[in-house]
């Protein structure tokens, strides 16, 4: 009785891998959304529930019950393994559907981003700047209207290109010697 429930908790894991591998297997009809009761997680985990629930279940019940017995209460046990885990099965396909994901980043982000030169930009030439660019540190080919010695913070003016901006300076300016007493 045990090798039968095995089975099916089996083919409810086979179910589920094949899914996560190949994508939705049906749509089992318009029996509710694509998350709901009748999703292919669900009826997975359903499976699973029944079949390793019931194998466990029907491995610790007395030998001396009878066979419809023994056969039914696993099958309950089964299944109130079962109905916890396709809810979860539910909600956790549910919550990667509608995850929330950040805009792809192009090069029309890096104007208005700030950084430092990490290689002094000649004028005219380029050298290389570090600019943070949604966290994260990447350096870029620079060009600027004045010479920016390495160390300069900078605030991109535009976009040039994939791997190259226009740069200018945000370093404070020295204020002008005023000769005086």
């Amino acid at each position: 009785m045990e090798a039968v429930f095995l089975v099916v908790g089996a083919l409810g894991l086979g179910v589920l891998v094949l899914s996560l591998v190949v994508g939705e297997i049906g749509d089992l009809g318009d029996l509710g959304d694509a998350d709901g009761p009748f999703s292919v997680p669900a009826v997975a985990a359903i499976l699973g529930g029944v079949g390793f629930g019931g194998a466990a279940a029907a491995s610790v019940l007395p030998e001396g019950m009878a066979d419809g017995g023994r056969a039914g209460l696993a099958v309950v046990a089964g299944l109130v393994l079962a109905v916890p885990l396709a809810w979860a099965a539910v909600r956790l396909s549910r919550g990667l559907r509608d995850m929330p994901t950040a805009e792809t980043l192009t090069r029309h982000h890096l104007a208005g981003t700030q950084g430092v030169v990490v290689s002094a930009v000649p004028h005219p030439g380029y050298g290389e700047v570090r600019l943070v660019l949604a966290g994260q540190q990447i350096k870029f080919a620079a060009r600027s209207d004045t010479p920016l010695p390495a160390g300069t913070p900078v605030y991109v003016v535009e976009a040039l290109s994939e791997t190259a901006v226009h740069v200018v300076s945000t370093a404070p300016h020295p204020l002008p010697e005023t000769g005086g007493t």
